[in-house]
């Protein structure tokens, strides 16, 4: 598989420092005139000797923005120059380094008093890091209210030299709000946030189109996800919410059925820019497509609507095919651009598609993804479901055996056809958190549509990860090039450790529940606050941040404080071991005034809330053979949030903690717990 490089990046001049990263984004600006230098110790040396101030610039591979003014500015000798003269230049890939994109993205909203963005770029004191200017993307000339690059460069700097009195008194203050954003640990809420949340989302919801809000509308899988445990947890209770099952399935079918889903190859972009998710920001993240797989077994096993069983398959087959490297791991993302244009990889003429299929295909292929309609993007169509193969055959008078055959045969095709296409560019670094969601939804996947390609897939990055990744009891955070660095985030454990949970539920491996306590222990010993209660985003011990946060918030990601807490809840519930209940419990009093406050912007930790109040089922069932896997399918039919389901072949003697009281016997058997009570054996599958 070949991806393309920009065919207008100028490439002659000679190579700065970043040609010497692994980073694909610092890779593509390593011929920029720019004297850029990685985040390093040597850069910070520079800029404090030199008394210079920083000109921080941070982004990603398939950050469109980030690519424009990367053309307008930083490729350009006359800005260079500027740069050059009056900065240490620093360039930095958020997907590398969260850390600093947090705490600077944090700065950027108190500075600026508006929400960030990518590129980011901030301007920072020498001696002690702190930002005195921040922005995002800046044209070359003055444009809609904004100034042109360089001549803030020229007002930037002249503000340092002549004005470090009140930046000093101002960085003080900015000090004091970057830690007033931190919480502060009170009492563990009732369920009011579970409620809360769901009548929050339920008054930004899109009747018309699904989704929450207005464009520019994101996926939000933990919001999806948090609805459709709502929903069970109502209809356990014999009063089902109809609405949240509503809200949940009907944004995702609209996800699936719109532009957001690639129709032709699988897998969901970014995000819509349009109420009806019919035109995308057409990057794709391994980060979105990890929960929403996941969340689309959970959808048909909730449902039974076929519509999300296919979405997930193609989601998960895409991964497979375009997205796993032959080492194992999972690559970052694809680009929006290709040949220098959004969206241009995906975008169809319609006599393009016409010449490409014959006369029936194209009629049933135009009646359902509105080639038969005006043109959708910049005078092209990107596919966009207008019709369902039923109506499709009505439309058009067909059998609807016939319509589904005709479309088939259209996609296969036309996939075919645009595989020849210069495709977009590929970050092809490996990062362990973003690896860890999507081993969870392909293990999610595998239980679920039982798949056992899917399972191989999730095993395979996961040996990867151990391989390459896990050092001497301790995780690395990326790896590209036969190279793996940077010490791992709190994300990267807490996700990982959800992910060994989510394959156990598949299949039973000893060393894998190892691996688990091991990774908790890393957490409690490492990120947990044991005074104030969470886990910072950071290790102890790492000295270039000026700030340590500790997110609660879901993001693009869930959040890691949210994932923690759950799944050392459920660890702490399965090995009988309290001091990682005990760490759950101060999580979610450090976050109590923030799940009381905005409790739809804390999905994650709401799923730890609900598990606190009310501990999930543990299934564990002893026994080998089919015996073993029927008695484990039928625990694990239907959509069951709040139950883990362990399968342990009777060979298995050598368990840990609270597992350990769980004998095998005689013929297979279960062994029903919640939180920390166990029931009798039930030695009759009926019992289940």
């Amino acid at each position: 598989m070949t991806h393309a490089v920009d065919p207008d990046r100028p490439v002659d001049h000679p190579a700065n420092r970043l040609a010497g990263t692994t980073s694909p984004y610092l890779l593509q600006h390593a011929h920029n005139p720019v004297d850029w230098w990685p985040w390093c110790d040597e850069a910070l040396t520079l800029a404090r000797t030199s008394d210079r101030p920083i000109l921080l610039s941070i982004g990603y591979s398939a950050c469109h923005w980030c690519h424009v003014m990367a053309h307008e500015s930083f490729e350009d000798p006359a800005t260079a120059a500027v740069m050059n003269r009056l900065f240490v230049n620093i360039k930095v890939d958020r997907e590398e380094r969260p850390d600093l994109d947090k705490v600077y993205q944090s700065a950027h909203q108190l500075l600026a008093q508006r929400a960030g963005g990518w590129p980011l770029t901030v301007f920072l004191m020498p001696d002690d890091l702190r930002p005195f200017f921040a922005g995002t993307y800046f044209p070359p000339q003055p444009r809609h209210g904004l100034p042109g690059f360089a001549h803030l460069l020229e007002q930037v700097e002249r503000a340092y030299r002549e004005q470090r009195g009140p930046i000093e008194e101002q960085n003080v203050a900015l000090m004091q709000a970057l830690a007033d954003l931190e919480p502060s640990p009170g009492e563990i809420p009732d369920a009011a946030p579970l409620e809360g949340a769901r009548r929050q989302l339920a008054g930004s919801f899109d009747a018309e189109h699904g989704g929450f809000g207005r464009a520019p509308k994101f996926p939000h899988p933990t919001n999806l996800e948090f609805l459709l445990r709502h929903w069970s947890a109502t209809a356990a209770a014999g009063q089902p919410d109809a609405q949240a099952l509503h809200m949940a399935t009907f944004t995702l079918g609209g996800m699936i059925r719109g532009g957001l889903t690639d129709q032709l190859g699988g897998g969901f972009c970014r995000y819509s820019v349009d109420d009806q998710w019919m035109i995308p920001h057409f990057e794709k993240m391994l980060y979105d497509n990890g929960p929403l797989l996941a969340l689309c077994c959970d959808a048909w096993a909730a449902t039974g609507e076929p519509l999300f069983r296919d979405a997930a398959q193609a989601t998960a087959d895409w991964v497979i095919r375009e997205m796993q490297s032959p080492e194992g791991g999972y690559w970052s993302t694809l680009d929006a651009d290709s040949e220098g244009h959004e969206g241009r990889f995906y975008a169809w003429q319609r006599e393009e598609v016409r010449g490409l299929l014959t006369a029936e295909d194209y009629h049933a292929f135009a009646a359902a993804y509105g080639l038969d309609r005006p043109a959708n993007f910049e005078g092209a169509w990107h596919l966009h479901t207008w019709r369902t193969p039923a109506e499709v055959a009505e439309h058009l008078g067909l059998a609807e055996t016939q319509a589904a055959e005709c479309l088939a045969s259209a996609r296969a095709r036309l996939f075919a056809a645009r595989e020849a296409r210069i495709r977009p560019g590929l970050d092809d670094k490996v990062l362990t958190a973003w690896n860890a969601l999507m081993i969870k939804g392909m293990a999610r996947a595998a239980r679920v549509l039982e798949r056992p390609d899917y399972l191989a897939s999730a095993e395979s990055a996961l040996g990867f990860i151990h391989r390459t990744l896990w050092r001497s009891g301790r995780l690395l955070a990326t790896y590209r090039a036969g190279q793996a660095h940077l010490d791992a985030y709190l994300d990267d454990y807490a996700f990982l450790l959800d992910a060994l949970l989510e394959l156990l539920q598949v299949r039973w491996r000893r060393e894998d529940l190892d691996w688990a306590v091991a990774l908790a222990e890393v957490l409690l010993r490492d990120f947990a606050d044991p005074e104030q209660g969470g886990f910072y985003f950071t290790a102890a011990g790492q000295a270039d941040l000026i700030h340590r946060p500790k997110p609660l918030g879901d993001e693009s990601t869930p959040a890691g404080n949210g994932v923690a807490a759950l799944s050392l809840q459920r660890l702490g519930h399965l090995l009988g071991e309290p001091k990682y209940l005990a760490a759950a419990e101060g999580t979610l009093k450090l976050a109590g005034e923030s799940l009381r406050r905005i409790p739809y912007a804390h999905a994650s930790l709401l799923a730890a809330l609900d598990e606190y109040l009310e501990p999930p089922e543990t299934l564990i069932i002893r026994g080998e053979g089919e015996a073993l896997k029927a008695w484990q399918a039928k625990s694990q039919a239907g959509y069951r949030p709040r139950r883990l389901v362990l399968a342990i072949p009777v060979g298995e003697a050598r368990l840990p903690g609270a597992l350990a009281g769980m004998a095998a016997g005689p013929a297979t058997r279960a062994y029903r717990c919640a939180g920390t009570h166990c029931s009798q054996p039930i030695v009759d599958p009926a019992g289940l």
